[in-house]
Formats: C-alpha cells, structure tokens, sequence
C-alpha cells in the first residue's frame, strides 16, 4: 500500500531527533543550576538577611531562590507572606517574582504546549502535501499474495450457488483475453448479502486464491474519518494500489459502514464525500487495470441506491445459511481436521443443527474437540458434539449456583410447562431437551428444534409458538397461584410479543387490521387509531396464546406433574425422555377410565 516518501519520513525523524536533543540538553542544564543552590532554612534566611549577607531573593511559588553578597546561591521552601516580605525589605534585601516557567527545561514544555495546535494544524496541512495526499489517507488495507490466500472454493462448503456465481469472476481474472473477444464485460463489483457467519469473507478469498492473483482487504470503517476529505483520500490510494496490482480482487467487508444511505439525519459531509470518491471509483472514469470489487454486507437495505445499480455492483449473490445438505459439508471441512469416532455421523449433526451458520458449525466442531480434551481424549465422539451442541445452544452450566428448593421445583414446572404444550401442539417444532441446570442468564430452559429446514412459517405454527412461549407463566399460575408467579416469563413474553407483532403489523395475519404492512413505518405514517388497534390486536393474540396454554395444561396436569418430578430427579431430560412420560400419562388415564 502506499507509504509516506522517504523525504518527509526523514525530515520528521531528524525534527525528533533535534527536540529529543534539546530537551536532554534543558534537563541537563536545569540541574547543573540546581546543583549550584544549596538548601537552607527559613530561620537562616532571616538571619543572614539580618547580617547584610543576602543581596536578592527570587520567589517562585513556594520556593525562593537567594543570591548572598558572594555570589553564593541557596534555595529555600516557604510560603510568601506580607511579614516575611517586610522582613526582607528592612535588611535592603532585592525582592523579584517569577510567575512563569523556572529552568529551561520548563520554559520549553511551556513554549511546545503553547505551540502544539499550530504544529497539529501544520502536520495535518504540510503532511498531506509533502506526500501527496497520502500521509493521513494511505490505506488500512490489507494486501493478501496469491500464495498467501490458503483459501480455495474448495475449503468453502455449504454455498454452492454463491460458488457458482463467482467461477465466472475467477475465469476472467485467469483469461480476460476470452471474454474480451466475446465482447463481454466483467462485473466490476459483487455484493455479497447475507447473514453474519455465513461465509462471504471466506468466499471473496477463496475467488482470490482460485484466481492466483493480488486481494486487498479493507473493512468498511477503515474510511470513516474524523476530518472532511481523509476517508475520500483513503478510498482514492486503495483504488490506486489496487490498479498498480491489476488484476486483482478488492474486497471491503460490512460496506454499510461506508457507503450507507445518504441525506438521512446521522449523515455528515465527511461520510458523503467518502462515498462519492468510491462510486467515482467504480465508475471507470479512471481506467487502467481489472479490479473487481467484492464487498459483504448483512444490511442490503441500508445501501445507497447508487451503490447498488448495474455498473458498480453489478451482481448480488445471496449467501443464506446452509441447509443440511449444506451443514453436512460444512461439518465435513472442520471435522476432517479432527480424529472422530466410529459412531460420529455427520448427517445427524446437521439434521440437529437446523439454521446454524458455518460458523456456528466451525464452533460446534471446535467445542466438540473441547469435549474430549477436557476428558483427556484425542478421538472426538458423537457425546461430544451432543455436549458441545448444548453448550451452544443452551450456554455454559453455572452448577455454583444454588438453588432454594421453592426455586429449583417453580423452576421445573416453569420449563415442564413450556415441554407439554409443545408436545401437545402438533404444529410446534420437536423438544431436543429440557434441562433446569442454570445456563447463561436463564435458570432453565427448553430447546426445541425443527424436523427439517424451513423457508416459511404458517400462521398455525406461529400460534402454536405463542402458545409454547406462554406456557411456562401459565404453569406457574395452575401451580403456585397468581400470587406466587416469577420474573422467569420475561424473555418468553417478549417472544411471544415480538412475533404477535409481526403477525399483526408485517405479516397481514389479523383480520382486524387487514394486509396492510405496518412494521417498519416512520413516525407520523399511521394513525394514533391504527397504532392503537395494531397494540390491541397484538394483545389479543397474546391473550389467546396464554388462554390455549392454560387449557392443554389444565387438560393434562397429572402429565405436567410427571415432567416436573423428572426434571427434579435428573435435571435434564431429552425430547424422547418427556414424549414418553407425557404418553405413560395419556395410557394411565385411559387404562383408569
């Protein structure tokens, strides 16, 4: 990347250099005269004062620097008092006051302190010009050799649709001649859209070391500066360095920080100007070389419009989180560097890991191989990846905390609640487990994980995940009384709220209020009326969620009663372990009916 000319680098070290000197210099000199003064009492003073001994005083601060008849020099510390100066005058002793800096050494400190805003001003003038612009506006970029990439599209799993689209990127950079004499033009920008973990810095240096040619890599606030035109400066020598290595790749990652919508309140000058230098960038109005850019972003909506058209972005691939086929794969790449057992399938794990990101699947491989270290083992077993699955999911144990028996039993009927009305809505997701070990923030806890991979949900399913949220409330309430519920629904009821407010406001799922989306509307769009109608349809649907809840509750209390004595008993409990206890339930009720 660009780098400050040797001239200037010279010139600054060499004004170091002068300063660190003298300032050794004024140090020195400030105890050679320190040296001179010999300390003396206050008593003394007076004394010699007294004698005719003492020709003048000097006070600075509290310290007063006297000069004898001899030329002898002493140095006393005492507070300046209208006695002691009458004192003085009556012996004909020369009495002067220094207000400012004693010794040279501080008389510079005061001469730098003085002139540091100017020397800041002239830096930030004079080192844009004696390096051309490029002192306070050289890239933070990254510059990646080929070799050095260690990334192929083959160490890239699980986005196989986003792989394709970039092939076609990496043929030109090997042979633009072909697609020239097509007549064909290359993208000269890819967006990369999607959720975080999901693999677009990793694809950007796979298309890299595919194509064996130079990567920059930048982050998008690397050009947000403090000062009107440095980021713009920035922008300008990343382009530059990238021409100079042409053909390459330029990746920028989480681009929202740079190029973000304009004319919006939080927007400054300095942030327009940067932008405005990249979309020239893009423009090709400087020609001279094959760069493409790639940039990553999760907040698509949240770019310029500008930035988007065709000539700067001109595709936009999708990278979303994998399916299982994906999360297969995935888990292949990073468990091929671990020593697994027979029992490990990988087909499984994913099939239980519905809507982790390869990310996630790279700690969960990693937190498996945890697993067995921690047992002083070497061979990763398929109990690890369970332990390490329920690490993620559920968080670490806190077994040092101790429970009150009222607590641990609310708590078993709490998340015993939230298991059966699961179990009893045939359109919730299945229970993996139910555990009342305190994990992370929550005291317990009930992880349900879907069959398959899902690309829509149901207003059924959605009911039924109200339902499910506000059953442990409602548990606690059959069981305890209303007087003795908890703070534990907290979390649950902002579930449940948040998705009755998407049903009502984004989703056209109330009658009420009609196919109309609400959600996301400025201040002022709608209605004090509609905002009111849309907080009691939300009420509403919530009301009936805990309604449902009580009844399957009320219907089944001796299977409730079951559960929450088996959490007590063992603390956790598997999917399979409470579908059966609600069932011997079922089977007790109709054998005794």
């Amino acid at each position: 990347m660009p780098t400050l000319p040797k001239r200037p680098m010279i010139a600054l070290a060499a004004l170091a250099a002068l300063l660190a000197a003298w300032l050794g210099f004024a140090a020195w000199y400030d105890h050679a005269q320190r040296a001179g003064e010999q300390p003396a009492t206050y008593s003394a003073l007076i004394e010699r004062a007294g004698r005719g001994e003492i020709a003048s005083i000097t006070f600075s601060d509290d310290t007063g620097h006297a000069v004898a008849t001899d030329g002898t020099r002493s140095r006393i510390v005492m507070p300046v008092t209208d006695d002691l100066l009458k004192e003085l005058r009556s012996h004909k002793v020369a009495i002067a006051f220094d207000d400012g800096p004693v010794g040279l050494m501080a008389q510079t400190v005061g001469v730098l302190d003085r002139a540091a805003p100017f020397l800041v001003v002239a830096l930030l003038v004079g080192g844009l010009a004696l390096s051309g612009g490029q002192f306070f506006g050289m890239g933070r970029a990254t510059r990646i050799r080929p070799e050095d990439t260690g990334t192929v599209f083959a160490d890239v799993a699980g986005v196989d649709e986003a792989k394709e689209e970039l092939r076609e990127t990496v043929q030109f950079l090997k042979d633009p001649r072909r697609f020239a004499m097509a007549g064909a033009r290359v993208p000269k920008g890819i967006l990369l859209v999607g959720p975080p973990g999901t693999g677009k810095t990793m694809l950007a240096k796979a298309a890299a070391g595919e194509a064996g040619v130079p990567f920059f890599a930048a982050s998008g606030s690397d050009f947000v500066e403090m000062f009107v035109g440095l980021g713009a400066a920035r922008v300008r020598n990343l382009f530059k360095a990238a021409r100079a290595n042409a053909p390459c790749l330029l990746f920028i990652d989480e681009i929202d920080a740079l190029a973000g919508k304009r004319g919006e309140s939080n927007s400054h000058s300095e942030r327009e100007q940067t932008l405005n230098q990249l979309l020239v960038e893009m423009d090709g109005i400087v020609e001279g070389g094959d760069v493409v850019v790639i940039a990553a972003t999760n907040r698509s909506e949240m770019l310029d419009a500008a930035v988007l058209r065709p000539g700067r972005f001109d595709r936009h691939i999708h990278v979303s989180l994998p399916d299982v086929a994906g999360r297969e794969a995935i888990l292949g790449v990073h468990a091929g560097r671990l020593t697994l057992a027979p029992d490990v399938c990988a087909r499984t794990v994913a099939r239980g890991t519905p809507g982790f990101s390869g990310a996630e699947l790279a700690n969960l491989a990693n937190e498996a191989a945890l697993s067995a270290a921690r047992q002083g083992r070497v061979v990763v077993t398929m109990a690890d990846f369970e332990t390490a699955k329920d690490r993620v999911l559920m968080g670490v144990e806190r077994r040092s905390l101790a429970l009150s028996a009222h607590e641990r039993r609310l708590t078993a009927y709490h998340e015993a609640g939230h298991a059966l009305v699961s179990l009893r809505c045939p359109e919730a997701d299945p229970i993996h487990k139910a555990t009342i070990i305190p994990r992370g923030r929550a005291l317990g806890m009930v992880v349900r994980l879907p069959e398959g991979d899902r690309v829509s949900v149901s207003r059924a399913k959605l009911l039924a995940d109200i339902a499910v949220a506000m059953a442990g409330r409602a548990a606690e309430e059959i069981v305890f009384g209303q007087d003795h519920v908890t703070t534990g629904a907290e979390a649950d009821f902002r579930a449940a709220t948040d998705l009755a407010r998407r049903m009502v406001a984004a989703w056209g799922m109330s009658e009420a209020i009609g196919f109309v989306a609400h959600a996301g509307s400025e201040p002022g769009v709608r209605s004090e009326r509609t905002a009111w109608r849309i907080d009691e349809e939300i009420r509403r649907i919530t009301d009936e969620g805990m309604e449902h809840a009580r009844r399957l509750l009320r219907s089944d209390r001796t299977a409730l009663d079951s559960i929450a004595r088996a959490l007590l008993e063992r603390e956790t409990l598997t999917g399979d372990e409470i579908t059966g206890l609600a069932d011997q339930e079922v089977e007790r009720a109709t054998e005794a009916a």
